[in-house]
């Protein structure tokens, strides 16, 4: 493994902080720590946008959104390599060239949810069912590829995401004192947590049904505070300020905007229960992390969250199209015993990124 050329085709690794590059920083560690003649290209990152933490300089290169140039160099090393790897539905064009130059080099897709799940052009989709080997990140993701482009499952390996090697995972579980303070909470309050982008084209992730059973669940937790965090679009924000009007809920939520990850755990320790009934979650590294911190969680039964908690080991796993199911969940969360320790050794004994190299070490030699 130590000399098998990888060349790892990327958008945008350090230049973007969501999910996808967020499991596309760990997988560049992982065969940085596998292989001596790993490669990253990022098609819209700077070079200046390296986090020398996850790979060396030499290993590493950002294009700046130059299209042309990435793709000539794309070429030309995947050619040389043994093995390209592919981050996105969107670089598959680099693959299909590559192996028609290089038919002995393997191309990999890093498959992750909704951006291949959309119908493709039937080169694409031909090309995916013949010479691609898929790499999914849940049982969901890899049964709507099976379904909508027809491939053979047997073709597709299942690689969960794992913690990054670098989050902050806590020895304590107590609520800091600093965002009880900031945020205008008491010790002793329910808190109920979401961390989700809010963008107007993914309605998917479960905080509109949360919004609406927060008027019976208050009647029982009058003090019952949500806090909703994530970067959120104009649309989006306007969308959910006006449900939290129509809910009358503007003394009980915060809309707390984007989080640095390094204050994830703190936020994570600092809800009662982390709430996220999504329908068409990938996998939601999110929950893992949650997990990693301790938490009390509630994911929807119906997407790649029932790989994130383990099929309900991690957390509790509702309808997530049904208010009265929810709301009944956090209730029973709210009041339920916890045992923090031992959600976190679950987490990591299963997520953790000390196994995550040899798992895709693996893959590559299968």
């Amino acid at each position: 493994m130590k000399n098998t050329k990888i060349l790892f085709l990327n958008l945008y690794t350090f230049g973007l902080t969501g999910g996808i590059e967020k499991v596309c920083r760990s997988l560049a560690k992982a065969l940085t720590d596998l292989s001596a003649r790993f490669q990253l290209y990022a098609m819209h990152d700077r070079n200046t946008d390296l986090d020398k933490r996850y790979l060396d300089t030499h290993q590493y290169k950002g294009f700046n959104g130059q299209k042309i140039y990435f793709s000539l160099a794309a070429v030309l090393k995947g050619i040389n390599s043994n093995i390209v790897i592919l981050s996105h539905i969107n670089l598959l064009a680099f693959g299909w060239l590559i192996k028609k130059i290089s038919p002995r080099t393997k191309i990999i897709l890093y498959a992750h949810g909704i951006e291949i799940w959309e119908k493709l052009p039937n080169w694409k989709r031909k090309f995916l069912q013949e010479k691609v080997e898929v790499w999914a990140v849940s049982e969901y993701t890899a049964a709507k590829i099976t379904t909508i482009h027809q491939l053979n499952r047997k073709k597709i390996s299942i690689l969960h995401n794992c913690l990054d090697p670098y989050f902050s995972i806590p020895n304590q579980f107590e609520r800091s004192a600093l965002l009880l303070q900031h945020y205008h909470l008491q010790h002793d309050q329910p808190i109920l947590f979401t961390l989700s982008r809010l963008s107007a084209k993914e309605a998917y992730k479960g905080y509109d049904q949360i919004l609406a059973a927060m008027p019976s669940l208050l009647k029982k937790y009058p003090d019952l505070h949500y806090l909703l965090a994530g970067k959120a679009d104009e649309q989006e924000e306007l969308r959910v300020k006006n449900l939290i009007e129509q809910f009358d809920l503007k003394t009980h939520v915060t809309l707390c905007g984007f989080i640095e990850d390094e204050e994830l755990s703190e936020y994570f320790k600092l809800g009662s229960v982390f709430v996220m009934p999504s329908t068409h979650e990938g996998f939601g590294i999110v929950f893992i992390e949650a997990a990693a911190c301790g938490a009390k969680i509630i994911g929807g039964n119906a997407d790649g969250s029932v790989d994130a908690l383990l099929h309900g080991q991690l957390g509790t796993l509702v309808n997530p199209q049904s208010v009265e199911e929810i709301g009944m969940a956090i209730d029973k969360n709210l009041t339920s015993v916890h045992h923090p320790s031992a959600i976190q050794r679950t987490c990591i004994a299963n997520f953790g990124y000390s196994e995550y190299p040899s798992k895709i070490g693996r893959l590559i030699l299968a």
